[in-house]
This record gives structure tokens, sequence and C-alpha cells, in this order.
């Protein structure tokens, strides 16, 4: 019984330890992620591209003439929600500074042409990180449904 508690005592502040340093850890964060948006897609039978930083874009409305720059004020519409189909943010011809927006957004919307219409999907990494943001949990895959308008 004895060498059980002492057992119980060393091993379980170990398991712990580990426990929540791998749910913090940023490369199972960001593998966890990667599942999460390649079943996604799967589920939902898209035609996306990976770009940087583990953004991916499916581009359903190609459009026409240029791409924005990461300086761009766009005008779009959008829908951001989460992978349970919780909607966070919603705009209506909104005018949008690239440069104040989070960065897989950015990097998403810079993959569109005027007139283009599709999905982008953000790791929580590109997204809001370990911090929560209004009704968006900490570590959150991030999604949009965009129609960009002009720039």
């Amino acid at each position: 019984m004895k060498t059980k508690a002492i057992i119980y005592i060393l091993f379980f502040p170990l398991v712990l330890t580990f426990s929540s340093c791998s749910r913090n850890d940023p490369d199972v964060i960001a593998e966890r992620d990667r599942n999460k948006i390649l079943e996604y897609i799967e589920e939902n039978d898209l035609d996306a591209i990976e770009l940087e930083e583990g953004v991916w874009v499916a581009v359903t409305r190609e459009g026409a003439g240029d791409h924005p720059t990461e300086n761009s004020v766009v005008k779009l519409t959008y829908t951001g929600f989460l992978l349970d189909d919780t909607i966070f943010d919603e705009g209506y011809n909104a005018h949008i500074s690239l440069q104040g927006a989070v960065r897989g957004f950015r990097i998403g919307v810079m993959a569109f042409r005027r007139g283009g219409e599709g999905t982008i999907l953000i790791p929580s990494a590109a997204g809001y990180g370990e911090y929560a943001y209004g009704n968006i949990p900490r570590n959150s895959v991030l999604i949009f449904d965009v129609d960009i308008i002009d720039f």
C-alpha cells in the first residue's frame, strides 16, 4: 500500500505536467488544427489550396484583375464562424483594412481577386491563438465565407 501511494504521489504530477504541456504545445495545436481543417475540407467537398502559415483557401468564384495587398482596404461581405457553425462575426459591404486584420484573414483575402468568392480556413496560430476573443474560444480554427467586392 505504501509503495502505491509513493508511485501515485510521484507519477501523477508528471502525468499532469506532460498532458498539460502537450495541450499547450504549439506543434501539437498546429497538427490538431491542420487535421480539423482537412476534415472540414473533405466533409464540405471543398477544392482548397494551402497558403502560408497553414491557411487554406477554397475559391468558388475566381473574380478578375489584381489581388489585394496587405496594405489594401477591402470592401467585402463575409461571415466568420467556428467549426461547429457558431457565427462570431458578419459584415455586409464592410470595409476592412487588411493591416488591422488577423494574420490568417489577411493571407486568405490576398488570395482572391476583385469579385472573387470563397472560403478561408485559418488555424488558430494565424487567428487569435491561445487567446479567447469575444465568443471565440482560445485555440480556435476560424472559417470565413467571403465575397470580395472591391479594394
